[in-house]
């Protein structure tokens, strides 16, 4: 471990206090965990405190844990994950939160921290249901507006819930139940006895 990366780890540590719940040092990447109800707290000092300075919040995403691990996971089912830099000590911290209720995700909302979280936020909650509290226009992005679900949560369907296509005699696009029905496909591999060989 460098100097500079023990140095973040054990500044994080103090600065971050009760709200810290855990720290994993992996591959010369720190990742932290900070409790649900100090997130945008925590998330506050480390752009504003002296010893952090992390500017730009470079990408948050959300997480579904269902099924984690060969459905060995035992904890909350959803979490958000922010991966932070400090351009001004040239450092990298990736911060993950957990939703406290999996019926019901909800975190606090970074936007006013970071104006950059504003998209991010609105697809994790489009992709994953997570609802960033605060958030001044959360609402879909990438699917429909009358989209059925949450297409990144494990248990959504392949195929989906409906299908939309355009009516000409209505003339418009409607919605209607999948007509895919499911199945599994092998992929059949044939290969000459030769095959890979100089020729």
């Amino acid at each position: 471990m460098t100097a500079t990366f023990e140095s973040l780890s054990v500044c994080l540590k103090s600065v971050l206090g009760d709200a810290l719940v855990e720290h994993i040092e992996r591959l010369e990447e720190l990742t932290i965990i900070v409790k649900p109800e100090a997130y945008a707290s925590a998330m506050l000092t480390l752009r504003d405190h002296p010893d952090c300075r992390f500017e730009q919040l470079i990408d948050l995403c959300g997480m579904d844990y269902s099924g984690y691990g060969a459905d060995a996971w035992e904890g909350p089912r959803f979490a958000v994950v922010v991966h932070l830099l400090s351009v001004s000590n040239n450092q990298r911290v990736r911060v993950r939160v957990f939703c406290p209720e999996d019926e019901l995700p909800v975190v606090a909302s970074l936007v006013d921290i970071w104006p950059s979280a504003n998209w991010f936020e609105r697809e994790a909650f489009d992709l994953f249901g997570i609802v960033f509290e605060g958030h001044p226009d959360l609402r879909r992005i990438l699917t429909d507006y009358g989209f059925i679900g949450h297409p990144f949560r494990k248990d959504f369907p392949l195929s989906g819930n409906v299908e939309m296509r355009y009516d000409p005699t209505r003339q418009r696009v409607i919605y209607q139940p999948v007509s895919i029905e499911p199945r599994e496909i092998t992929p059949r591999i044939v290969r000459e006895e030769s095959y890979g060989e100089g020729r």
